[in-house]
């Protein structure tokens, strides 16, 4: 057989979706997927949508929509955009079949193989997926609490040859579940200025702050940060609307969405108009805020539930973020802790999570596990973490 491009003979299957093959059908507790709650999905609303729309506008929504996406959404996120203090008017927005098609587009046009990228570690596998797709040499930079160690990311920006981007995930990491501090953000802003290193700033989950008070601390760099030209904005409605609508949105600066336009033209031409026709009227109708008011305080309540368990089970010695928002825990063991051993063992006992070196890119870093709480039911949560909890404590 002709062999198969470099490319693809790197790629390697996400372990995330081969634990969740291995789970299916089974009963054990599942802390793996991070996949929004299904019974919070705005059924309702998208049926009383579907029942108002008239027919043009539904037989519109079975055409191909423009490249850059369907003109009514893309108006009606530029004005969600602006809300948020985003510059819209000096740059372009192009509408993406979820946010990690925009990460994989700006890969794509600025990446040649051996190109450096810099990520947070732990990092979200889907952008690693993308970057080592497109051969990229991927360097890491640790983040606690406040967000990145900016000595680290500072020597890493200073490397020869200079790194073509930086991709970070400030708000509700995936996996780490922080949310940069305010004055982390704004000394990273300071360093971003003395580089022309292209950033790529993910936001799937900022609008899933738990208290009102959070609010302030997802104001995107881009939106702080207005002279600085090389920051991309990408967001998604997977997590505030459904991931079956594989919907996202990019923002950047002229020059770089039209490369990421030619590159989509060659993907899928445009993303799915259906989905899309929904999305604005969800937005035009009013129905955006208050479905994500209700969402905040569920998911508030799962994580609250899951910290909770922690403190109850958890062995001395085992630290844990504490999320004010989004979709994740990140637990870290002892140094000379395996999480695969833990997870074998609970996995046996009947709850599954999601071990720390698939959020490596060198697939090593391993004394670390991420629970996801967002899917759980409400009564699995504690005993799903006590039978984790209880794992680790057979190999402490």
């Amino acid at each position: 057989m002709v062999p198969f491009s470099d490319s693809a003979q790197a790629m390697r299957s996400s372990e995330i979706r081969d634990i969740l093959k291995v789970t299916a059908g089974t009963k054990a507790i599942s802390f793996a997927g991070g996949n929004p709650c299904d019974s919070l999905f705005p059924t309702t609303e998208v049926d009383e949508i579907m029942q108002t729309m008239p027919d043009e506008l539904k037989q519109a929504a079975f055409q191909y929509a423009p490249t850059p996406g369907y003109p009514p959404l893309r108006e009606s996120v530029t004005e969600y955009l602006r809300n948020k203090r985003l510059p819209v008017d000096d740059n372009e927005l192009l509408i993406t079949t979820g946010s990690l098609q925009a990460i994989y587009l700006i890969a794509k046009v600025f990446l040649n193989p051996g190109d450096l990228v810099i990520t947070e570690y732990p990092v979200f596998i889907g952008a690693t997926a993308a970057f080592k797709a497109l051969q990229a040499d991927i360097q890491t930079v640790p983040i606690d609490d406040e967000g990145p160690i900016l000595s680290e990311l500072e020597e890493l920006l200073n490397s020869k040859p200079t790194p073509k981007l930086l991709y970070l995930t400030p708000y509700y990491h995936n996996p780490a579940g922080i949310v940069y501090s305010a004055k982390r953000k704004q000394a990273l802003i300071e360093l971003l200025k003395t580089t022309d290193t292209v950033v790529i700033e993910d936001d799937p989950y900022g609008e899933l702050y738990f208290e009102e008070s959070g609010k302030e601390l997802v104001k995107p760099m881009k939106a702080i940060n207005q002279d600085y030209e090389h920051i991309c904005y990408t967001s998604s409605f997977s997590k505030i609307l459904g991931p079956g609508m594989r919907l996202g949105f990019l923002l950047g600066p002229t020059a770089i969405i039209n490369k990421c336009e030619l590159a989509k033209q060659a993907i899928d031409a445009c993303s799915p108009t259906f989905t899309q026709v929904i999305a604005h009227q969800f937005m035009v109708q009013g129905k955006l805020l208050p479905y994500l008011a209700r969402i905040r305080k569920a998911y508030a309540k799962r994580c609250q539930l899951a910290l909770g368990a922690l403190d109850k089970y958890m062995p001395v010695g085992i630290t844990w973020t504490k999320p004010k928002g989004g979709f994740y825990i990140w637990v870290t063991l002892p140094a000379y802790m395996d999480a695969t051993d833990v997870m074998q063992t609970a996995l046996k006992n009947g709850a599954v999570f999601i071990i720390g070196k698939t959020f490596d890119p060198h697939g090593e870093r391993n004394n670390c596990l991420r629970i996801a709480y967002s899917q759980t039911p409400l009564e699995n949560i504690e005993p799903g973490i006590k039978i984790i909890s209880d794992a680790v404590k057979k190999h402490m």
